[in-house]
């Protein structure tokens, strides 16, 4: 090209008379970057930078810590997991309670991508329903010891753990040589759990009960996350949950079914998993039904008498709609509120899968 030939084109580039590419699926010919003005909303707009709750930063990789809080008034030690955030300073927590056998280990990729997301996450682990009722158990009894342990007392060990974990947060929060000092934001509380784990946030987040009425009920819990929720075994559901003031999500799956029999849990059925959701009161109140999913769908792995093959975009849309929830209700997150009551979930979950809200 000759000098004059550049100086041509460089003019004509400067005065916005060049033709440019048009963007993708745009078939006119002749597009100006004066044009591309015009486009910036839509631009803008597109999905790849959208609020996408599933995105996270190397920078924001979870940092897990072990600590054991003792409750003076009980004499017990309850054993807690905490995921950090990356980046330093205050940030909402969020507790875990795992299903019967567990431990603080369990589930670990919602404490990952929780804490990756910006939240302080902290697994607790209730004795006498954990991983001692089965570990040092001859396989043959490792059955029946479960069943035991799934006991009204467990039940109510459990839902006291969780007022003391919070009280010595609290404590924590305040010591200048703790290493979760100055870390929780203690103002916007989380509470999840996964079956016996889901009838303890059920509990502490709301539900009330015949002879108890709602007293198990910490009002530092702001929002609530339940994997495999149940009703009770007894008494009128709108009574057990029809005054439940915060923002509840439920999940569970087609083929949720706890293989436990008897005590507080029972081996419950699909139809008592579902018959939560109509109880509740309208307002910030969603319910996930993962098709095929079965009751570790929700955990690390299979449990034991599970024998089909673990779909992996359950855990990818527990993920999602888990963090949007936590930051629409939390967070107070006006992007991830648009989201989670949009077209967003169904942006991620497969065509059989069942979602509601209301």
């Amino acid at each position: 090209m000759t000098a004059r030939a550049r100086g041509a084109a460089g003019s004509r580039r400067a005065s916005g008379d060049e033709p440019v590419h048009a963007p993708e699926g745009v078939t006119h010919l002749g597009w100006k970057p004066a044009h591309l003005l015009l486009l910036m909303p839509l631009l803008l707009a597109t999905p790849a930078l959208a609020y996408d709750p599933l995105a996270t930063n190397k920078d924001a990789a979870a940092t897990p810590r072990d600590f054991t809080v003792h409750d003076p008034d009980r004499n017990r030690d309850i054993p807690v997991r905490v995921y950090l955030p990356g980046q330093p300073g205050a940030a909402p927590v969020v507790l875990f309670s795992h299903g019967l056998g567990g431990s603080r280990a369990g589930s670990a990729y919602l404490g990952r991508h929780w804490a990756a997301r910006g939240y302080v996450v902290v697994f607790l682990q209730h004795p006498g329903s954990d991983e001692s009722v089965w570990k040092d158990v001859p396989p043959a009894e490792r059955a029946g010891a479960m069943r035991k342990a799934a006991s009204s007392e467990n039940f109510s060990l459990r839902v006291k753990d969780v007022p003391a974990v919070l009280d010595q947060l609290e404590r924590w929060n305040q010591e200048a040589s703790h290493p979760l000092a100055g870390r929780l934001r203690l103002s916007q509380v989380g509470m999840s759990g996964h079956s016996f784990g889901a009838l303890t946030t059920q509990a502490v987040s709301g539900q009330s009960y015949a002879a108890a009425g709602a007293r198990f009920t910490d009002p530092r819990i702001k929002a609530a996350l339940v994997l495999s929720p149940s009703r009770p075994a007894a008494g009128d559901l709108e009574r057990a949950f029809g005054s439940v003031k915060i923002p509840w999500m439920l999940m569970t799956g087609t083929n949720d079914i706890a293989r436990i029999g008897g005590g507080t849990i029972g081996a419950a059925s699909l139809d008592a998993r579902l018959a939560v959701y109509p109880a509740l009161p309208p307002g910030n109140k969603y319910e996930l039904v993962l098709d095929g999913a079965e009751h570790s769908a929700f955990t690390d792995r299979a449990l034991p008498g599970e024998s089909a093959q673990r779909n992996v975009n359950h855990h990818r849309v527990i993920l999602a709609l888990s963090t949007a929830f936590w930051d629409a209700n939390l967070k107070s997150d006006p992007e991830a509120r648009t989201w989670l009551d949009g077209e967003g979930p169904r942006s991620v979950m497969e065509e059989k899968d069942r979602w509601q809200r209301k």
